[in-house]
């Protein structure tokens, strides 16, 4: 059952790659927004993310999508933000907390779809067996996903600093975003360490079963 899954699974995920923009062009047509029948600001788009009781790998995708185009998109005006905005200076540390979740978020989605691939547990039979070569794809779309989610946390962080700049300044609507914000600064959360350890172990896993070095960029 597992050898079943693990070819299946590799042959849809790359299927998932290549029609995913059509998929989201549709489903972000096909979307009601808070504020318009148009979909314009960041927090339009944030509102777009949701989570699964269990999350397949295109789930993660779409989510993937959304909060990239919430990162890249304008803010609304501050009497549409999510948190009741007085001046200038909240407005600043609203927009810092903001930028720093959504990248938190996506490192989520990005580990979420790195498990859906890894494996945990490599045994003898897996390094000679016919399904050899399908694991070590799967192992590969896994270092991929853990990889790319190790870019998000760096400006994850860069975002937490500056909104750590304005911690004098609470915002009651988005007070699990400050606390983000003083897990990172306090290195409560650290999610290098949780990346580094995943990558460390997939790199023994490849070393094992001896599979193909990943093509140069």
């Amino acid at each position: 059952m597992e050898k079943d899954w693990c070819y299946a699974d590799s042959k849809r995920v790359k299927k998932t790659l290549l029609f995913f923009p059509f998929f989201i062009f549709f489903a972000v047509i096909s979307s009601h927004s808070l504020f318009s029948d148009r979909i314009l600001y960041a927090e339009q788009y944030y509102q777009l993310f949701h989570r699964h009781f269990y999350q397949y790998p295109e789930d993660s995708l779409e989510n993937i999508y959304y909060l990239e185009l919430a990162l890249n998109a304008n803010f609304a005006n501050p009497l549409y933000a999510l948190a009741k905005i007085k001046d200038k200076t909240e407005y600043q540390r609203y927009t810092h907390l903001f930028r720093m979740h959504v990248n938190l978020k996506i490192i989520e989605q990005y580990l979420i779809l790195g498990s859906k691939y890894d494996k945990f547990e490599v045994y003898f039979f897996n390094k000679e067996g016919p399904w050899k070569n399908a694991i070590c794809e799967s192992v590969k779309t896994a270092e991929w996903a853990y990889t790319t989610a190790k870019y998000y946390w760096e400006q994850a962080k860069m975002w937490s600093t500056q909104a750590f700049g304005l911690r004098r300044i609470h915002l009651d609507a988005i007070q699990s975003w400050e606390d983000e914000n003083f897990r990172i600064e306090t290195r409560d959360l650290d999610y290098e360490r949780i990346i580094n350890k995943q990558l460390a172990r997939i790199a023994e896993a490849r070393q094992y079963l001896e599979c193909a070095p990943n093509s140069p960029n």
